[in-house]
């Protein structure tokens, strides 16, 4: 359980850059992914906007690749893990596929296939659905999906814990190679936009009109987005072996879960307080050795006065000295992939000195009253960054990622 954990390759698929530099650049310039939804029909909601990745194509990734029996959580996922494999420079020709697993978070798996066989159904007989829509729908069949592209035979697993659930896939493929079970870990996560989150927080009146506004005074709530994030994971002497380039270290993570309300944090922070102090203490790290939160940060009343009270909570006097800031204010909410995602935006934060802003951030909120990182990026040196991610039923997770110098 020794060993150095460090990230070696990443893969992004978003609404505002796939890809290691076009994401990078886009969420430093502050660059917007919202735009009408066009993926179904929104007329009958009161809201419209949303977060797609536009102009995605399968086949740009995976040459003479076949969708068929690929829903789109798969196929997101599948070109994540694409780039993220070409950016670790990892040749499958010398590794053995057995060592090599797979870990993925999400929230609503491949919804998109049950919101088709649902509108299946009020079209026509329930009889005339083709059975095999039923076999694509299962979320295992992501991760499932991923190594059958790509031949990797290791461990193989789906965690749905909603929106905590990247960071929960991470987690636990550090485990898998410090126990010595896998020697590379893809891990992340990947959920596509989806008819049934979008109408189920329009209607808990969670989804902002127009953009996303963390932490400001005037937000009106979150927006749904999708993408993915994947990760490649391996030991320090893996990565030393073969002379790649190091993005950063993962140096712990935690967990937990308080169950106070279906789908609003406890309003004190409780069960987010237990989760990054878990953290801190798996890291071995004090509080005043954090640079950077990477925040969950929604847009929602509820959501982003519990963070903050949290982050005081558990940093004191050093929060008022802390960077935090939300790329949700950007991208949308995706869902299980947010985390994982976010973990990339990490990586690369510790690696390049570079922190994101939170955008569309206009009037400061006295219950939300820390450094945002408003509007503007930030050059400034991160030794080490958090990443937090709190989901429906209390679960809550925080990656804790270290700058690599040796």
């Amino acid at each position: 359980m020794n060993k150095r954990i460090v990230i070696t390759g990443i893969g992004s698929i978003t609404p505002v850059g796939s890809g290691r530099d076009a994401f990078w650049e886009a969420i430093l310039a502050g660059k917007s992914g919202v735009d009408d939804v066009t993926c179904f029909d929104t007329s009958q909601h009161k809201v419209h906007k949303g977060c797609e990745v536009k102009d995605f194509d399968f086949h740009d990734y995976i040459d003479n690749g076949s969708i068929e029996g690929l829903g789109k959580g798969s196929q997101l996922a599948i070109a994540a893990t694409k780039i993220a494999l070409d950016d670790s420079q990892l040749d499958l020709n010398k590794v053995n596929p057995e060592r090599i697993g797979v870990s993925v978070g999400t929230t609503g798996g491949e919804i998109q296939i049950l919101e088709k066989i649902d509108s299946l159904r009020h079209k026509q007989d329930e009889d005339q659905i083709d059975s095999q829509l039923f076999l694509l729908h299962p979320c295992n069949n992501i991760p499932a999906n991923i190594a059958k592209v790509f031949g990797f035979k290791g461990s193989n697993t789906i965690i749905p814990t909603a929106c905590a659930a990247g960071n929960y896939a991470i987690g636990y493929a550090c485990d898998l190679i410090k126990l010595g079970r896998v020697d590379f870990m893809f891990a992340g996560g990947s959920d596509p936009f989806s008819k049934v989150a979008f109408t189920g927080f329009s209607r808990l009146a969670a989804v902002a009109p127009d953009v996303c506004r963390p932490f400001d005074k005037n937000r009106k709530g979150m927006l749904i987005g999708e993408g993915a994030g994947i990760l490649l994971l391996e030991s320090l002497d893996s990565a030393r072996a073969r002379g790649v380039d190091i993005y950063a270290e993962i140096i712990g993570y935690g967990l937990s879960c308080d169950g106070y309300h279906i789908t609003i944090p406890h309003p004190e922070g409780d069960g987010v307080i237990s989760c990054v102090k878990n953290a801190l203490q798996d890291a071995r790290i004090n509080p005043e050795d954090v640079q950077y939160i990477s925040a969950h940060g929604t847009g929602t009343v509820a959501n982003d006065k519990a963070e903050t009270i949290s982050i005081k909570k558990v940093f004191g006097e050093h929060a008022n000295k802390l960077m935090v800031s939300s790329i949700k204010s950007m991208m949308g909410h995706t869902m299980g992939a947010a985390s994982a995602i976010e973990a990339i935006a990490c990586a690369l934060t510790v690696k390049n000195d570079k922190v994101p802003p939170t955008m569309n951030y206009e009037t400061k909120d006295p219950e939300c009253n820390l450094d945002y990182v408003p509007n503007v990026s930030r050059e400034h040196r991160v030794d080490i960054a958090l990443n937090t991610a709190y989901a429906f039923g209390g679960n809550n997770s925080c990656l804790v990622v270290k700058k690599f110098l040796n």
